[in-house]
């Protein structure tokens, strides 16, 4: 095919879709199932309406071609672990009794039966279950969800791609189960699975696939020549299978490097390709294998991890590159939309120049169309489209919200010294023991405590005019009273105020800071049904005046145990906004870092002898090649540090991380110079503690003992097991008990009962030392 016919024959269709909704439908039905309110016939309805909208939507926009199999009750990974009957032995019987039920058990546990363990999805902030496997799993195919959504679309009349992940990227995110070696790779049961998927991919073809999407954002990442052997013998397999859809491999977030040409020569009929984070690698690399010839090329040129509106003109210089390298080019987003919102104009307190600025998944798909329409017609049949985009862009860029002289200046006056503490770590943990007092195994939660129905309701009523501010803050002043009161009755020894009056752990502070934007209905998911709202990193970031020091005095006033000032970090205040993408992101971090770093000092000014700055994007934002790494960590780590250095060495500095995989970035987390580190670490078995181990850390750190994502209640026994086995790593005098994460998502029962437990486990374990 000529570039002509390319341009002509090009179409626009996108990865995935937000699955919540426009009111969060899911995230309701789901709920209410667990509660007992809906019942399941209820809860696939729901599915299914919210289904055919998105469809109708794409197809409506002018997507040619629309997605199924995205769409999941929890997370597409598990889904896949039942696609492929990779079902753990303790969930078996439940999943064998109830396919629901059983699933929601993967996801969340039972008193009886732990989850799959949680971490995030390569650099982002989704969370998905990981697959546990060993040298014994036997896999068996159940395409009946895939095939399922299939038909659904089908019998819309519209044209759909099924997507799945793909078999590489699956056994490279499992782990090896619980009671296998630790050396045990998931990658050698490659043979054993691609079977299964051959079976899958007929059973879709049977249905009616023309194209199957197999998605493989693992060959982003390092790969080694034995995993690329990997990746063609899976693809020379099902590529050469004889009844089988078209295959198209997606890949994203990242170049595709060494993997590029391996699939360029696997007999599949197409590849799809991020042309947003690393648009000239991909193009390069492209150019160097000679393109794809006789295949179809997806072109993710629109970004589907941000929010802002694509520069149309810079994405159809590069579609026009591409038109030589392929034999049909289409227009997708980078990657799925489900990291976006789901509608920009839902958003009412946004300027509306402002909000011209802003692309959520229904504009990203507009923007999609209109590319695959220039591409195919001309940029003169959508003249129109391009002179807005311009205005649009040119609106940005001359904003004054973007640039603060104030706070550049700022900025260009730091210096090393700024980012270094005033003493040596042994010589500040000296002054700190001496100052705070604390038992051995000294025990405090991370931050939050339940955000009840009464504290939303509260704060809607505050948003409503249904109530003044004097009447939302005594009901915070109320509930701070009560999780203080609960904390010195059941025993911890440093205390949090619980965070009552914050809506989010980003969202709080963004609504406090000059240059970040709110939204009200920009939902993203982050798991199963926990969705939050990023705000949007605009402009040039500063402190107009003190955003917790009020209510952390407040609640130190009621107690004499020491009490947490909780703040975000500026790695976290990033990764988890829509961050401006016109300056380096070390930029944004130190600005942010500065104005976090005056709230650092104003708590320890108002007499917070423990201040905690979580840092649990670390890791979730670390490049995912390794030659980046360097660059990342060497900023994130000073941002820290500038943050926290400023004050004295007998003010003790937290820090904490959940839910990523902490062994790549132990040196980052020495380097920190944090004096304390909470860490998840229950659902991983203590991996972590042998990882500091292993690193030497020094400093203390506090491994989680109590899974905070799940509703069973680990029993004090239990704690104190997880607890022995993380001294069997760290030693005493340096061990802090804690739970995972913060309590915000779980229940006042289970969150009493579960820190009576860890308390009873502390007291348990110290008794042991103390006799030994």
């Amino acid at each position: 095919m000529t570039a002509k016919s390319a341009a002509a024959a090009a179409r626009a269709t996108v990865y995935g879709y937000p699955r919540q909704g426009q009111g969060r439908e899911l995230k309701k039905a789901i709920e209410g199932y667990w509660k007992g309110r809906v019942d399941a016939d209820a809860l696939r309805a729901t599915a299914t309406e919210l289904r055919r909208t998105n469809w109708r939507q794409l197809a409506e926009a002018g997507i040619h071609e629309v997605p199924t199999g995205d769409f999941s009750y929890y997370d597409h990974v598990l889904d896949t672990s039942v696609m492929v009957g990779a079902i753990p032995e303790r969930h078996r019987a439940a999943v064998e009794a109830d396919a629901l039920d059983g699933y929601f058990a993967m996801a969340r546990g039972t008193q009886d039966a732990a989850p799959l363990e949680m971490t995030k999805w390569f650099d982002t902030n989704y969370h998905y279950l990981v697959p546990e496997l060993g040298p014994d799993t036997v896999f068996t195919a159940d395409s009946t969800q895939q095939v399922a959504a299939l038909g659904q679309a089908l019998a819309l009349g519209l044209t759909a791609r099924p997507v799945l992940v793909g078999p590489v990227t699956y056994l490279l995110l499992a782990k090896p189960r619980p009671g296998v070696a630790a050396d045990f790779d998931p990658l050698t049961l490659l043979d054993r699975l691609l079977p299964v998927y051959a079976q899958v991919l007929t059973d879709l073809r049977t249905a009616g696939a023309e194209w199957v999407q197999l998605d493989e954002p693992a060959l982003v990442q390092d790969r080694t020549p034995a995993e690329l052997n990997a990746v063609a013998r899976a693809y020379r397999d099902l590529g050469g299978l004889t009844d089988r859809p078209k295959l198209l491999v997606a890949s994203y977030f990242d170049r595709l490097g060494d993997a590029l040409p391996v699939l360029a020569k696997a007999p599949v009929e197409g590849l799809a390709l991020d042309f947003t984070e690393a648009a000239a690698d991909n193009l390069d690399a492209l150019a160097a294998v000679g393109g794809l010839p006789g295949k179809r090329l997806v072109a993710g040129v629109v970004n589907g991890r941000n929010i802002w509106v694509n520069d149309l003109e810079k994405s159809l210089a590069t579609l026009g590159t591409l038109l030589g390298l392929a034999d049909r080019v289409d227009v997708a987003a980078s990657c799925s939309l489900l990291h976006v919102p789901l509608d920009a104009t839902a958003e009412r307190d946004i300027e509306p120049q402002i909000l011209r600025w802003l692309a959520f998944a229904r504009q990203k798909t507009a923007e999609i169309v209109t590319l695959a329409k220039g591409l195919g017609g001309g940029t003169d049949t959508i003249a129109a489209e391009l002179a807005a985009n311009r205005a649009d862009l040119a609106s940005r860029a001359g904003s004054a919200l973007t640039h603060d002289p104030a706070v550049r200046a700022r900025t260009a006056a730091v210096t090393a010294t700024d980012g270094r503490r005033s003493q040596p770590y042994p010589e500040r943990a000296a002054a700190q023991r001496a100052h705070l007092r604390l038992p051995l195994l000294p025990t405090t939660t991370i931050g939050s405590f339940p955000q009840t129905t009464e504290l939303r309701t509260a704060r809607a009523d505050l948003r409503a005019g249904r109530i003044d501010s004097a009447g939302y803050e005594e009901r915070i002043r109320a509930e701070i009273g009560e999780v203080i009161s609960f904390q010195e009755k059941t025993g911890l020894d440093v205390l949090v105020h619980g965070e009552a009056e914050r809506n989010d752990m980003v969202q709080y502070f963004a609504e406090q800071l000059t240059g970040y934007l709110a939204t009200q209905h920009g939902w993203v998911q982050s798991y199963g049904t926990r969705y939050v709202r990023p705000p949007i990193l605009a402009g040039d970031i500063s402190r107009p005046e003190a955003m917790t020091v009020r209510w952390t005095t407040y609640a130190q006033s009621l107690t004499a145990k020491p009490v947490k000032g909780m703040l975000t970090g500026p790695v976290t205040m990033l990764a988890w906004s829509f961050v401006r993408d016109d300056q380096p992101l070390a930029d944004t971090a130190q600005q942010v870092a500065l104005a976090l770093r005056d709230e650092v000092n104003d708590l320890e000014a108002a007499g917070t002898s423990v201040i905690q700055v979580d840092e649990p994007a670390l890791r979730e934002t670390l490049p995912l090649r390794a030659c980046d790494h360097p660059e990342y960590l060497a900023w994130a780590t000073e941002a820290f540090r500038l943050t926290t250095a400023g004050v004295r060495p007998d003010t003790q500095i937290h820090t904490h991380m959940c839910y990523a995989e902490f062994g790549d970035i132990v040196q980052a987390i020495d380097d920190l110079d944090a004096d304390v580190i909470s860490l998840e670490a229950a659902r991983s078995h203590m991996q972590v503690a042998r990882e500091l181990a292993g690193h030497g850390y020094p400093r203390e750190a506090g491994p989680g003992v109590y899974d905070i994502h799940s509703p069973r209640v680990p029993g004090a026994d239990e704690a104190a097991a997880l607890l022995r086995r993380g001294l069997e790593a760290i030693p005493a005098e340096r061990l802090w008990v804690n739970p995972d994460c913060g309590l915000k998502t779980r229940a006042w029962p289970e969150t009493r009962a579960s820190l009576e437990n860890l308390v009873t486990a502390a007291r348990t374990v110290r008794t042991e030392l103390s006799a030994s």
